[in-house]
C-alpha cells in the first residue's frame, strides 16, 4: 500500500502522542514492504527527507508566525499536496484543523481518520471555540471513509452521537524492564521516595487538583510535575505552589530512558487526564511498571480497569498519598505490565492498523 499520514507535527517526535503513534506506525509499515510517507511541518528540527524508511514531506507551517489559525494553514497544505501524491490510505490523525478541509482529499484515496479524544471538552477553549470544534468532530465522523477510535469509550461516543461505526484499536507501548537506578542521581531523588505526574499544563488534566492534595497532605515525599510549563497555565499553577516545597516543576523531558526510569522507581505516578481516549503516557507508564493513580472517568477505567487507584477530588489525592505505597500493590503493578504485554504492544497495534488498511482497500 501506499499510506500517506497527516495531522501530526512530524517525525521523529519531537512534541506529543500522536507524532509518536506516527514514528512508530510508520516504521514498521514501512519495514513491512509499504511505501510509507509522514507530513512534517517545513520547520522541524530533523531536516532529512528520509527517516528510516519513510519518506517525510514538508510543508509550510506558519503557526511560530501566525499562532493556532497556522495549523488551519498547514493542515490545508498538506491536504491539498496529497492530491498529487495518488495514495492508497490517507491516515488523518485527529480533525480538530482539517476537517474544514475534508473536501479537498484526493477522491481516489480512501481516508481514514483516528478521532482522538473528545476535543471540545477541553476547558482551555472558549464556549465559541468549543462549539466549532464538535462542528469539526461532526464534518470528520461525515466525511471520513472510516474511523478509528483507539478507545471503547470514544467508540461508544461515535455510535451514539453521530450513528457512525468506529474500528477499535488502541494505542500502544513498549514493556520496561531495564531498570537503571543510576539515572535518579540526575534529578536527585531516590527510589520509591518520589512521587510524580506527566502532563501536558492544560484544566482538564487535573494538575491542580493533584497538587492541591500534595500541599495538603502530611506526606513529605516528593512530586516531580513534568511537562512544558512555561505556559499561562504553568505560570498560574508555578505560582499558586511557589511555598510548598515538595512540589518541583521540571519542564518537559523527551528522554524516554530516563522517563521509564523515573516512572519504574517511582512510589505514585498521577494521572489526571479527563478527555482523550487511551491517553499514550498512562500506557508508557503502565509498561514501565509504575503504580497508577488515575482519575476517576470511563476513559482512564477502561483501559486500567481494577488494577489502580482512582481520585476525584484533592481529598482523595491527599488521602492515597498518606496511605498507600508501591510495595504494597506490586500485583496491581504486573496487571498492568502484563496488559501492556498482551493488548497494548506496538507490534500488534501496528499490524491492526494494517490488517483494518487492508480491509477497508477490499470494501472500497
Amino acid at each position: 500500500m501506499k499510506i500517506g499520514i497527516l495531522g501530526t507535527r512530524g517525525i521523529p517526535n519531537n512534541y506529543g502522542g500522536f507524532e509518536q503513534f506516527a514514528e512508530f506506525f510508520a516504521t514498521h509499515a514501512a519495514n513491512a514492504g509499504h511505501e510509507v510517507f509522514v507530513y512534517t511541518p517545513h520547520n522541524h528540527p530533523y531536516t532529512e527527507t528520509k527517516f528510516e524508511k519513510v519518506h517525510l514531506i514538508k510543508c509550510n507551517d506558519p503557526e511560530h508566525k501566525i499562532g493556532t489559525v497556522g495549523q488551519f494553514i498547514y493542515d490545508l497544505n498538506c491536504i491539498l499536496d496529497s492530491r498529487k501524491r495518488n495514495f492508497d490510505i490517507i491516515l488523518q490523525l485527529g480533525y480538530t484543523s482539517s476537517a474544514f478541509w475534508y473536501d479537498l482529499h484526493p477522491k481516489k484515496s480512501i481516508v481514514i481518520t483516528n478521532m482522538d479524544g473528545l476535543e471540545w471538552r477541553r476547558t482551555k477553549y472558549s464556549k465559541s471555540v468549543q462549539k466549532v470544534l464538535k462542528i469539526a468532530e461532526k464534518l470528520a465522523a461525515k466525511k471520513s471513509d472510516f474511523l478509528i477510535s483507539d478507545s471503547l469509550g470514544i467508540q461508544d461516543y461515535l455510535l451514539k452521537t453521530h450513528n457512525k461505526e468506529s474500528e477499535y484499536i488502541a494505542y500502544g507501548a513498549h514493556n520496561f524492564d531495564s531498570p537503571n537506578e543510576e539515572i535518579l542521581n540526575i534529578y536527585n531523588v531516590e527510589k520509591h521516595n518520589f512521587n510524580m505526574i506527566m502532563a501536558r499544563f492544560e484544566p482538564e488534566n487535573n494538575l491542580d487538583m493533584v497538587l492541591e492534595g500534595v500541599m495538603k497532605s502530611t506526606d513529605e515525599k516528593p512530586i516531580l510535575v513534568i511537562g512544558n510549563h512555561n505556559t499561562k497555565y504553568g505560570e498560574y499553577l508555578k505560582n499558586k505552589f511557589a511555598t510548598c516545597t515538595k512540589i518541583q516543576f521540571l519542564g518537559a523531558i523527551y528522554n524516554l530512558n530516563h522517563l521509564d526510569n523515573l516512572r519504574y522507581f517511582s512510589n505514585l505516578y498521577f494521572h489526571g487526564h479527563t478527555v482523550g481516549g487511551t491517553n499514550p503516557s498512562l500506557l508508557e507508564a503502565m509498561a514501565s511498571q509504575a503504580l497508577v493513580v488515575a482519575h476517576n472517568n470511563l476513559f482512564n477505567k477502561g483501559v486500567l480497569e481494577e488494577n489502580a487507584y482512582y481520585f476525584e477530588s484533592s481529598e482523595d489525592v491527599k488521602k492515597i498519598l498518606e496511605t498507600i505505597k508501591k510495595n504494597d500493590n506490586l500485583q496491581f503493578v504486573k496487571n498492568n505490565f502484563d496488559a501492556i504485554a498482551n493488548k497494548f504492544n506496538w507490534n500488534k497495534i501496528n499490524d491492526e492498523y494494517l490488517q483494518f488498511f487492508s480491509k477497508c482497500l477490499a470494501r472500497n
